[in-house]
């Protein structure tokens, strides 16, 4: 295991939901883009980065039929899996480092939320992009912490971005639309996201 998954590993282990600060009871604004989408049930969804995030619940209540969602940590995967209970088994889970994730599939629309902006080497973000560019047919939905948003989280250093920042980087999609928002943490304190949906270019 290496250090960043051992980072990982030991706060979905010691710490709840209530004592990180990404949580969020209901992740309204990924939803309302996901729905924007008009995507059918059937459709192939992916939540990189998804930890023990809610987002599959409520994806799962509305009648999708095919998420699947992936994690660094195995112990976050696990966690979510106790919270759904019966219903885990009609999800795909996936403990990778993102940078080492090898689909077998491709993905109507990826999902992240607040995973991506942990990496900060320009080659380590060319990896994503490059892995998002061979996964995704459709669309891509990321929130990321925004130019007025925190420097760091969990420790580790992140990188901000702006709604112009986010379409230069992923090049192969056309900005659908983006919003702010002020994420209040379980702790009552402010974090700025910038969300945006993207649609990919076709051939």
């Amino acid at each position: 295991m290496n250090s960043k998954q051992q980072h990982w590993e030991n706060i979905y282990q010691n710490k709840q939901p209530n004592e990180v600060s990404w949580t969020q009871e209901v992740p309204q604004i990924s939803l309302d883009l996901i729905h924007s989408l008009g995507l059918p049930k059937s459709a192939s969804i992916i939540d990189a980065g998804g930890g023990e995030s809610r987002l599959v619940d409520f994806l799962l209540e509305e009648g999708f039929e095919n998420i699947t969602v992936l994690d660094i940590s195995a112990n976050a995967i696990e966690r979510a899996k106790k919270r759904l209970g019966e219903k885990a088994a009609k999800v795909t889970w996936i403990v990778s480092d993102i940078l080492e994730f090898q689909p077998d599939q491709t993905y109507d629309c990826w999902h992240d939320r607040a995973a991506f902006h942990f990496l900060t080497a320009p080659e380590d973000i060319r990896k994503y992009v490059e892995l998002v560019n061979r996964s995704v047919n459709k669309y891509l939905v990321i929130g990321t912490f925004s130019t007025d948003g925190p420097l760091k989280c969990s420790g580790l250093e992140i990188t901000q971005y702006s709604e112009n920042s986010l379409s230069n980087i992923f090049q192969s999609f056309t900005q659908l639309g983006c919003q702010t928002e002020n994420h209040t943490t379980p702790f009552n304190t402010q974090q700025n996201f910038i969300f945006c949906s993207f649609e990919k270019h076709q051939p």
